[in-house]
């Protein structure tokens, strides 16, 4: 049988403070989010679900910041933060898979809901710490510009 290759970094805290950059994919890169017309995302219905669901990890998890997001047809992007000062207590800190893992399952479920069963993200995410200031810039810059790149992503088909 074929190992699968690991993803996490070995033995690094993913609940630890910090900035993640993050990309989770629809299953067989389907376009069910919506279109990108004249270099800008044209939401449907389901995607603005993904786009709700992203806002309400924010306001469920009140140790997570959001930074720059954006929903493509496929895919999403976004930098989330675990800044665990802003929690009122000291709750337990959901890990980045886990919170990805509650982002994914209530899009989903959402989706589902409204009758499209055949709705299912890859398994998994991509992840990268941001390491500094210049890498943050460099992540938010090209969030923002997914949509004008669409034709150049790695994930258009």
């Amino acid at each position: 049988m074929r190992q699968r290759k690991r993803l996490r970094m070995l033995g690094y805290d993913y609940s630890k403070d910090n900035l993640y950059f993050v990309t989770s994919c629809i299953k067989n890169m389907k376009c069910y989010f919506g279109t990108v017309k004249m270099g800008e995302m044209k939401l449907n219905e389901y995607g603005k679900i993904a786009e709700t669901q992203w806002y309400w990890l924010e306001t469920q998890y009140p140790y997570v910041v959001l930074h720059a997001f954006v929903v493509m047809p496929n895919h999403i992007h976004g930098i989330i933060e675990i800044n665990r000062n802003l929690a009122p207590e000291s709750p337990k800190i959901k890990s980045l898979s886990e919170l990805m893992g509650a982002y994914k399952t209530t899009v989903s479920k959402q989706i589902h809901l409204l009758g499209f069963y055949d709705f299912v993200w890859h398994r998994s995410f991509h992840e990268s710490i941001v390491r500094d200031d210049k890498a943050y810039k460099k992540i938010i810059a090209y969030i923002e510009n997914n949509p004008m790149k669409w034709s150049e992503d790695e994930f258009f088909l």
